[in-house]
């Protein structure tokens, strides 16, 4: 961030919070891309986060910075570009153990050893609960060690947090995946589904933090609607009886590129159906991963409730984060791990007591990478030399104000969005250019008519990478 804004929006965030040091309530919610009424899709029913978006701000162009959930979640708790695998946070626990000296605290260790009081509750790093070993419950296998004050992970009738995981209805637990049914509508409560579990633990936990005078960094993560999309019955019925519209751009991509084969999704039982050829069968999934949405805006809901009802909603910075993108059909890929927007392009929205602005959203092209420096600035704390990202103060105050290239990467190739453009670099040196003004796209690579651009965001994207 430039300096001339940082005196001011200080000054600011210390006004607006009195003495009294800002609480700060993460919800990291799995597998989401904007699939949401507030950013613009009209048919999903997701009232409780687009209230939040309407008192704080939502970042129309965020970006994470890998298209799965280790490394994306590696970038967002340490503020640093990491591995590429799933493996990432625990490869820097073997960092941490081997050479405690050389790691920089991760963001949840930074906010411990300013005072706060930590705690960790569902799917925050990439193991629901922060644990390693056969069923991710090993305590001498700490993901992310030093992070949590507490690191929670109820489990109930699926035994294990491995189980909660990819859980269906009533503690049914993933075997052979292609056992499990890739969607599902069971009838019952909440709590019939692993998040129900979550959401319940996450609001006595912010009782308890509440209750306790010292300001908290209380992180909260929901697994749906990470595959498979089970939610109970009631969040699918508004969906039953109304027609989708049409994905774009359905066709897989010619040349090469980042596409995959959905490997994921085609391992659960599908019934010997295919989304890709299956038109009303692919209509089925996506109706589903929409019940998965609005099960989620329901815990939403539910934890910003009990927010209010503390009294610490006065003095608490709300930052909801989807971890990453997904594809519901577009470029024929069901899932992510593409270089694609719909794998990088997910929601952001920040809401505090007394934001400049409520409800005005901003186009400034952002970074998962941005969120530690963010919230070390909003809650009056040292900003981390060694955070990567720059903080999103001058988008907070005006919506106006530009933003930065993101970057996003997997193991064989890098990419660069820009305001206009997304450039990726395969490892190989092949290049793939998108214009992002133009009708088509991500479906024409126009790179070879551009090759000056090719090498100028090819320069943007190694600066960047270093």
């Amino acid at each position: 961030m430039k300096t001339r804004f940082i005196i001011p929006f200080l000054f600011a965030a210390r006004l607006l919070f009195a003495a009294e040091t800002p609480n700060i309530l993460l919800i990291c919610i799995d597998d989401l891309r904007p699939e949401l009424n507030c950013y613009g899709v009209e048919y999903i029913l997701s009232p409780n986060i687009d209230r939040l978006a309407e008192k704080g701000r939502v970042f129309n162009h965020h970006y994470v910075n890998a298209p799965s959930c280790g490394p994306s979640r590696f970038t967002l708790l340490t503020g640093r570009y990491g591995p590429p695998g799933n493996d990432a946070i625990f490869e820097r626990a073997k960092w941490v153990k081997e050479n405690p000296a050389d790691v920089p605290p991760s963001m949840p260790e930074w906010f411990r050893k300013h005072g706060f009081t930590t705690v960790s509750v569902g799917k925050v790093s990439h193991h629901p609960g922060g644990l390693g070993g056969a069923d991710w419950n090993d305590e001498n296998a700490i993901e992310l060690p030093d992070a949590w004050d507490r690191y929670l992970m109820p489990v109930g009738e699926w035994e294990h947090p491995r189980g909660a995981m990819h859980g269906l209805a009533h503690g049914e637990i993933r075997g052979k995946t292609e056992a499990m049914d890739v969607f599902q509508s069971a009838e019952g409560g909440d709590e019939i589904y692993p998040d129900g579990l979550i959401a319940k633990e996450g609001l006595n936990q912010l009782g308890i933090l509440a209750a306790s005078g010292k300001p908290f960094f209380l992180a909260i993560g929901l697994l749906k609607p990470h595959l498979p999309f089970g939610a109970p019955a009631e969040y699918m019925k508004p969906y039953e009886k109304i027609s989708l519209p049409p994905p774009p751009h359905p066709s897989k991509p010619e040349g090469k590129t980042t596409w995959h084969g959905s490997g994921e999704f085609m391992k659960y039982n599908r019934w010997g159906k295919d989304p890709r050829k299956d038109p009303e069968f692919a209509e089925a999934c996506r109706k589903h991963y929409a019940a998965c949405v609005s099960y989620a805006d329901k815990h939403v809901g539910d934890i910003l409730k009990k927010l209010e009802e503390t009294g610490a909603d006065k003095n608490t910075v709300v930052l909801l984060w989807g971890d990453h993108g997904w594809h519901l059909g577009e470029h024929a890929i069901w899932g992510k791990h593409s270089l694609f927007e719909e794998s990088l392009h997910s929601p952001l929205i920040i809401r505090y007591p007394g934001i400049e602005k409520p409800g005005e959203k901003t186009d400034a092209v952002v970074e998962t990478l941005d969120i530690f420096p963010t919230l070390c600035e909003l809650a009056g704390i040292p900003n981390p030399d060694f955070a990567q990202g720059v903080s999103l103060a001058a988008q907070l105050e005006n919506p106006e104000a530009e933003g930065h290239a993101a970057l996003g990467y997997k193991s064989n190739a890098d990419t660069l969005r820009t305001k206009t453009h997304r450039i990726t670099v395969h490892k190989d040196g092949f290049v793939e250019l998108y214009d992002h003004t133009s009708p088509e796209k991500e479906t024409v690579n126009v790179a070879d008519k551009n090759p000056e651009l090719v090498d100028q965001l090819k320069q943007q994207l190694a600066a960047k990478r270093k």
